[in-house]
């Protein structure tokens, strides 16, 4: 029996630890995005360098891009891809069967 490797994919982009809350929190930003800041202070646990390494590893697989903006100061922003969007809408159920089966 073969593994799907569209399933074996998916894992291993959310298999990984923080990949998946990141995406969920950047969904949850108004226009999906947010500062490095802002992502690090509401997801409390995370260290920075783990932060820093996950955001890189998300914009590689295309999930996430980097926003630099200039001007008198510059200002660098994470933003949900389409790509990412349609994971956020894939997590949906999964985030629903959580909340039925957590507890039992």
């Amino acid at each position: 029996m073969n593994i799907c490797p569209y399933l074996e994919f998916s894992m291993q982009i959310l298999g990984k630890k923080w990949n998946g809350l990141i995406i969920h929190y950047l969904s949850l930003c108004p226009n999906g995005t947010a500062h490095f800041s802002d992502i690090k202070r509401d997801l409390t646990d995370i260290t920075p360098r783990a932060l820093s390494q996950k955001l890189s590893e998300l914009i590689e697989y295309q999930l996430i891009e980097k926003k630099v903006k200039t001007g008198s100061s510059v200002s660098i922003s994470y933003e949900l891809t389409e790509k990412g969007r349609a994971l956020t809408a894939a997590l949906v159920p999964i985030q629903e069967w959580a909340q039925q089966y957590k507890n039992q």
